[in-house]
């Protein structure tokens, strides 16, 4: 008996130190990955990080919970084909982003507002996604005239949805996540390696049955995705403020933006995007509201199409100014 404990112990053993290995040798991939490519700016509210992509006129890229420059360059790359130059900061409290004691929307979009000013950015066409629509929109009301046009995308913003209950992201399986996984890389990386289809329905909020239906290259942006959000530990900051205030009613007088507006969601989206988006829509003078029967918080399947319609839309309000060389 002792034997055969030792024996299984020893097993145990050495497929842990595989694991570990492998884990190690992914998670400073990732590392290194978001190491290169972007660059910091000081503001009020501590340093902005940012990265740029593209030749044209600058697009300022907002990202979702889980994010940070690379995601924002990642999500909205189709851009770039089309001619413009996308200027991606992290948010507060995203990789090299500092997380002030304040990280409200209100101040994210004001930090917009001085990366502006030292890429010598007037005004900009602005695109923000999922929890990143809460600043973005607060730009369009803080910024009116620094804002050419407005873009959100599936729009995790319940703080424009007074009195709407609480939202999918609230629910047991994902604040289990957000206390215990959110400084915890290797459990990111084993939900990935073991679960991907449960991490796709309640972390992505998209039914892992369209991923699977989708094609090859669709499927690959799902699992990329989620296996980018790697190094979560450079993340939780971050993803901790989103927790607050993407289900924390709030003011938000989207009633005054002026800036011409595109929403998009999808009926299927299991952060049930869709009602703040209309309410948004609704709300906007002028405001276009887009909608997709399937496809889910990731929009899969619909990438090429929804994407063809944000060029369409901002094309009209394309600003002459690029980045002032050498910032």
């Amino acid at each position: 008996m002792l034997l055969w404990l030792g024996l299984t112990a020893g097993v145990l053993g050495i497929i842990g130190a595989v694991v570990w290995r492998r884990f190690t040798a992914e998670l400073r991939m990732h590392r290194g990955r978001v190491s290169r490519g972007s660059r910091v700016v000081p503001s009020r509210f501590g340093q902005i990080e940012f990265a740029t992509i593209g030749h044209g006129a600058p697009v300022l890229i907002v990202h979702g919970a889980g994010g940070g420059f690379d995601q924002g360059l990642a999500a909205a790359g189709r851009l770039t084909d089309a001619g413009y130059q996308l200027v991606a900061p992290s948010r507060f409290g995203y990789l090299r982003s500092s997380s002030p004691d304040d990280p409200s929307p209100e101040h994210q979009a004001d930090a917009f507002a001085e990366l502006l000013d030292a890429l010598q950015i007037p005004s900009i066409v602005v695109v923000g996604m999922s929890a990143g629509a809460l600043s973005a929109l607060q730009f369009a009301v803080r910024h009116a005239d620094r804002c050419r046009s407005l873009t959100v995308i599936v729009p995790a913003a319940a703080a424009v949805m007074r009195g709407q209950g609480p939202l999918p992201e609230q629910g047991p399986i994902t604040k289990a996540i957000l206390e215990y996984v959110t400084t915890s890389d290797f459990l990111w990386w084993l939900g990935m390696k073991l679960a991907p289809a449960r991490m796709i329905r309640f972390v992505l909020a998209t039914d892992p049955a369209v991923v699977a239906a989708a094609n090859p290259a669709e499927r690959q942006r799902a699992l990329d995705t989620l296996w980018n959000i790697l190094p979560l530990s450079a993340r939780s900051h971050g993803l901790l403020n989103d927790a607050r205030f993407v289900s924390t009613s709030q003011a938000i007088a989207v009633e005054k933006i002026t800036a011409p507006t595109l929403v998009a969601s999808l009926e299927d989206d299991f952060y049930r995007t869709l009602a703040p988006a209309r309410t948004i829509a609704a709300a906007i003078p002028g405001a276009r509201l887009l909608t997709y029967p399937t496809g889910g918080h990731a929009f899969i399947g619909r990438e090429a199409d929804l994407f063809a319609e944000v060029e369409a839309f901002i094309s009209q309000y394309q600003p002459t100014e690029t980045i002032a060389a050498g910032v």
